[in-house]
């Protein structure tokens, strides 16, 4: 018996699960070639902002809510025990955060044996303004780049990452925009990646046809950028608003000439016509492995993942 997707695109390339992330990841399988999650960083503390001109609340939802320093850590080595459960031994995983969750996930990759790469830190080129005028405008995204395994062998496409760095090699810092309003033509997510910064990555630790795994996955930025660059995708949501923003996203890029458009805009490359470039000419993996999301025999759910029901999205 299978676990029944919420949607699963005509193509094959796109899955999204509706459910409790900790449970979801106990019911099946597979693994994956990459890892891309962008978990809550409880930095709901009622706070607030400036978005388009006007004052906001920082708040995003009980789910970034944080009950305390262990309450983190906790959460923390739940999720990426079970999602370590589901790599390739020659995969790799990415994690963005902040300071307030970013020393945590460290901490716990570490003490789960992961081995961390580089830690990138992601300069926004349109930050949002300091509000209080106290203290620096927060700026920068840390993401995480770590290995499953120290002595297996992973895979990293260095020349392609030189090439889009003017023919040297590419640094830990990458400085990108955040998300641009076109990106938000099927609805917003309140903590959504854009593509420049998701497309590199996968690009810089996959090849063609890899199964790629989002945990997290709200509007699924992860799911889209893998599927532009002939890759495939699972995406784990409870929100359903969030998974027909998705679901929409996808069926959106099913029109050549809207792919074909995107991938123009996308940031981070050298011109507008060098990613369409770079996929014609790269060369293909053929991965015969088809998602499995059959269900394991008997009640493998752990004790202790419901309390994490409220808190994965």
């Amino acid at each position: 018996m299978s676990i029944t997707p919420f949607f699963k695109s005509d193509d094959k390339n796109f899955y999204l699960l509706k459910g409790n992330t900790m449970e979801l990841l106990s019911q099946f399988d597979h693994k994956f070639d990459m890892v891309f999650a962008d978990p809550p960083y409880f930095l709901s503390n009622n706070g607030l902002s400036i978005q388009n001109g006007q004052i906001v609340s920082v708040n995003k939802g009980k789910w970034d809510k944080s009950e305390g320093f262990e309450f983190i850590n906790d959460f923390n080595r739940k999720w990426l025990s079970l999602v370590r459960d589901k790599m390739k031994d020659d995969a790799t995983i990415w994690i963005s955060g902040t300071m307030h969750n970013i020393f945590s996930v460290g901490q716990i990759l570490t003490e789960l044996g992961f081995k961390i790469l580089n830690i990138i830190t992601w300069e926004k080129t349109n930050p949002p303004p300091n509000f209080s005028c106290r203290y620096f405008t927060y700026s920068t995204e840390q993401i995480i780049w770590a290995r499953r395994s120290e002595k297996v062998p992973y895979y990293f496409n260095y020349e392609l990452m030189k090439q889009l760095n003017g023919d040297k090699q590419m640094k830990d810092v990458w400085r990108l925009p955040a998300i641009a309003p076109w990106e938000k033509s099927c609805g917003k997510h309140p903590t959504q990646k854009p593509l420049s910064v998701l497309t590199r990555l996968i690009l810089a630790s996959t090849k063609p046809n890899a199964w790629i795994l989002d945990p997290f996955t709200g509007s699924s930025t992860t799911g889209i950028a893998a599927n532009l660059v002939n890759r495939r995708f699972l995406g784990l949501d409870q929100e359903e608003e969030f998974l027909t923003i998705s679901k929409n996203r996808k069926l959106e890029i099913e029109n050549p000439k809207i792919a074909s458009t995107y991938k123009q805009k996308i940031g981070g490359f050298n011109d507008k016509k060098e990613l369409e470039l770079f996929l014609v000419e790269e060369p293909k993996e053929e991965y015969k492995t088809e998602l499995n999301l059959t269900k394991k025999k008997g009640d493998r759910l752990k004790s202790g993942f419901a309390k994490w029901r409220v808190q994965c999205f």
